[in-house]
């Protein structure tokens, strides 16, 4: 198993050019030193560095190692500040806003699990352009929030957002749809739906609402046959199961559709949701109860299976 002091070992004769300049950067002995990158050597099978006359270096298998190594040693170090962090803080209260989808599956996990880290939410539930805002205006300390299609959420330059999920969005339609029968939905079955009723969001700016009119608009169709605006996906359901309308839906309330609801796959990769953790940074990142939050959202989604 890998030592640390070996890649710290590695990493400071790449700095420095030289064992014995590397030994005064760490404040190490020279042998000591050597004793690393002879034990790392040892280790992989391959010399990791050459030496001669004007000092050391990497060889094309120690610059491998050092860019590995160099991830290892800033995990190790992002590990401890996290822990210590935390442990300073206490318990602490975090401005979370979540979208309502999301919540009615993830929200109660998510809080179970923030609490046992001493970390304390204040959830809010809203759309997703109130939630941009409230991270931009700093009103939220962190938001779950989603993207689709290549398209960009207007958030300002310090605004970090970490990747928790890809959620890959399904076609609904009414069971006795003549499109039904399609196992899933290529581009060519996909734009034969422009004409029917499709349910839109209520709120303006969603990114997945805009892909389906940008696609239906590429295919010659310039606008989309809205049949009711909801942000509610039980009611969206219900309405494709009277045969009202057709509609996307995320796999995430996806598992269980009622009677008279098909769900078929689309195969187009631009119609996957993105579930993004939003929230203000410094130089360094989020905090340690961001990044803490941002693994528990993580394991909640896995949690569902």
């Amino acid at each position: 198993m890998i030592d640390l002091r070996q890649l710290q070992a590695l990493s400071a004769v790449a700095a420095e050019g030289s064992v014995a300049r590397a030994a005064l950067r760490l404040g190490w002995s020279q042998p000591t030193v050597d004793y690393h990158l002879r034990n790392l050597d040892r280790l992989v099978g391959v010399e990791l560095t050459t030496r001669s006359t004007r000092g050391s270096r990497l060889t094309a298998a120690g610059t491998l190692m050092l860019e590995r190594g160099e991830e290892i040693l800033n995990l190790a170090d992002r590990a401890v500040t996290d822990v210590r962090d935390l442990a300073q803080l206490g318990r602490i209260r975090l401005r979370f806003g979540t979208f309502p989808t999301a919540a009615a599956r993830l929200l109660p996990g998510i809080v179970s699990r923030v609490s046992e880290l001493g970390i304390e939410l204040d959830a809010t539930l809203e759309e997703l352009a109130p939630l941009v805002t409230g991270i931009n205006q700093h009103t939220l300390d962190a938001a779950l929030v989603y993207t689709a299609g290549g398209y960009q959420l207007p958030f300002r330059s310090e605004v970090h957002t970490t990747h928790v999920f890809t959620d890959p969005m399904l076609l609904a339609l009414p069971a006795n749809h003549p499109a039904a029968r399609h196992a899933s939905f290529d581009h060519d079955a996909f734009i034969g739906l422009a004409r029917d009723s499709w349910v839109m969001g209520s709120t303006p700016g969603d990114t997945l609402d805009d892909l389906v009119r940008e696609v239906f608009h590429a295919a010659g169709h310039p606008s989309v046959n809205v049949a009711i605006r909801t942000d509610d996906y039980s009611v969206v359901l219900g309405l494709i199961s009277a045969g009202l309308a057709v509609a996307l839906v995320p796999s995430l309330v996806g598992n269980n559709p009622p009677d008279g609801v098909v769900l078929r796959p689309i195969d187009d990769p631009r119609f996957t949701r993105e579930l993004l953790l939003a929230a203000p940074a410094g130089p360094g990142g989020p905090s340690a109860a961001v990044r803490q939050l941002a693994e528990v959202v993580r394991r909640s989604i896995a949690a569902l299976g």
